[in-house]
């Protein structure tokens, strides 16, 4: 019987004695079964962990520094704050940065107002974004349709603006809405272009301070300011509410039931120009040292009142990487234990199933049956018992992983990688936890083995 024979002859006995016992080989099964599901589940969970990572990175930009003003929210800050000055988070700060810093590479001041717009009777909710032309490549936002703004256009305040793709679906529909105008609040502005969609979630603007870009309409910050706020001007009537405010805080109120209302002081007005200044660095290494750079610089300029916080969204994101690659591994250990166990048992009852048929082992090898092929027959049940295992469990580990992303909202993405991984690793488990009984029962002495009952 040539080699070939002898092989395919070997893995029939060994697929012959799996079927046989097709209760037990499952349950041996099992191990593999989880254990190979719990792997590419939770490769899964890690791979959309890091797809998310890199779609927020998307979302803040590379290298950049976000720097967002802050308020006073408690009764010591605004003691702390009380009788000084700060010009707050202004258009000449950002100029300022771009100037002096020689490590920064863009700067986008930015300004956000909600307002309405209409045309030819439609009126929906937008919100305007003071931005200038560095603010679409800082972000990496693609206008698909027109141009963004032009320097001449944001020097001179020009009515102009840029829509979101979502924003030119309400109002203009399948009409090219480039050069047509649109109102968005008390004014007319010319539509320059429109930019791709790009979709964020609630928990990155919150955390990263980016804007949700679906309802936006670009306007050039110039423009915000001239002509719809500016919140760092200052009217006479404020200044006046202003001394009245002052000249009551010296005296002690007494509030009683009926009056809380008429005595109670209003809430500070917002005095920051801009609602955020979005700054790009040449260098990734350069983050700590510009954002510190930024620090000092923005203290002088606001006479010492930290009424301003920076915010470095690449080392946030990377703070969470690393959290997320620790959950990761210590999941990955646990379902690799799993998979040991499964080993474990796989070779639990190949060594049971050696003992149970010592007489078959016996009478193949008085027959004429050689060691090698004692050995490949068992070594083919683990191997088969272990591929079966790993085939259900690979099905297993794309069903949770869909079940996770489905009632979580963890996004999960199976990755052909994985799954090959855990095919060869169950195929694997199957030759090394097998090999020890395929061993010992090759090692059988014949007469010995005839003798056995």
């Amino acid at each position: 019987m040539i080699k070939s024979q002898r092989y395919i002859y070997n893995l029939n006995i060994a697929l012959d004695a799996v079927f046989a016992n097709k209760f037990r080989s499952m349950l041996t099964a099992l191990g593999i079964i989880f254990g190979v599901g719990a792997v590419i589940a939770m490769l899964a969970i890690g791979t959309g962990a890091r797809q998310e990572i890199l779609d927020q990175m998307k979302l803040v930009g590379v290298n950049n520094i976000i720097i967002r003003p802050v308020f006073p929210d408690d009764e010591s800050q605004q003691e702390l704050w009380e009788g000084r000055f700060s010009p707050g988070l202004t258009l000449n700060d950002a100029y300022s940065i771009k100037e002096i810093i020689p490590s920064v590479q863009r700067v986008s001041p930015e300004l956000e107002i909600s307002t309405f717009g209409f045309h030819q009777g439609i009126r929906r909710p937008v919100r305007i974004a003071g931005v200038n032309p560095e603010h679409f490549e800082l972000f990496g936002l693609n206008v698909v349709y027109g141009s963004s703004f032009s320097e001449d256009v944001v020097t001179t305040g020009a009515p102009v603006c840029v829509i979101s793709n979502q924003v030119r679906a309400v109002f203009f529909g399948n009409v090219n809405p480039v050069g047509r105008q649109i109102k968005v609040g008390n004014n007319w502005l010319t539509v320059l272009g429109v930019v791709e969609d790009r979709i964020t979630g609630d928990q990155s603007v919150e955390k990263l301070g980016i804007s949700e870009y679906g309802s936006l309409v670009y306007v050039p910050v110039q423009t915000v300011l001239l002509r719809y706020l500016d919140r760092a001007a200052v009217s006479i009537a404020e200044v006046e509410q202003q001394r009245t405010r002052t000249g009551r805080r010296g005296r002690q109120m007494v509030v009683v039931a009926g009056n809380a209302a008429e005595e109670a002081e209003p809430a500070p007005k917002s005095y920051h120009q801009l609602d955020r200044i979005v700054v790009q660095v040449e260098n990734s290494e350069l983050l700590t040292p510009t954002s510190e750079l930024i620090q000092r610089m923005l203290l002088r300029r606001h006479y010492g009142v930290e009424d301003f916080e920076i915010i470095v969204p690449e080392l946030l994101l990377q703070q969470e990487q690393r959290a997320k690659d620790i959950f990761n591994i210590v999941l990955g250990a646990i379902a690799a234990i799993s998979l040991l166990v499964g080993g474990i048992g796989i070779m639990n009852i190949m060594l049971a199933s050696v003992m149970e048929r010592t007489r078959e082992i016996g009478i193949r090898l008085a027959i004429g049956a050689k060691k090698t092929d004692v050995v490949f027959q068992f070594l083919s049940e683990s191997v088969l018992i272990s591929i079966t295992g790993g085939l259900i469990g690979v099905f297993m580990g794309i069903a949770i992983s869909r079940l996770i992303m489905q009632f979580t909202d963890i996004l999960t993405i199976v990755s052909f990688s994985s799954i090959l991984l855990s095919f060869v690793v169950s195929a694997g488990i199957g030759i090394i936890f097998g090999y020890m009984p395929a061993k010992k029962a090759a090692q059988k002495d014949p007469v010995t083995s005839l003798r056995y009952e």
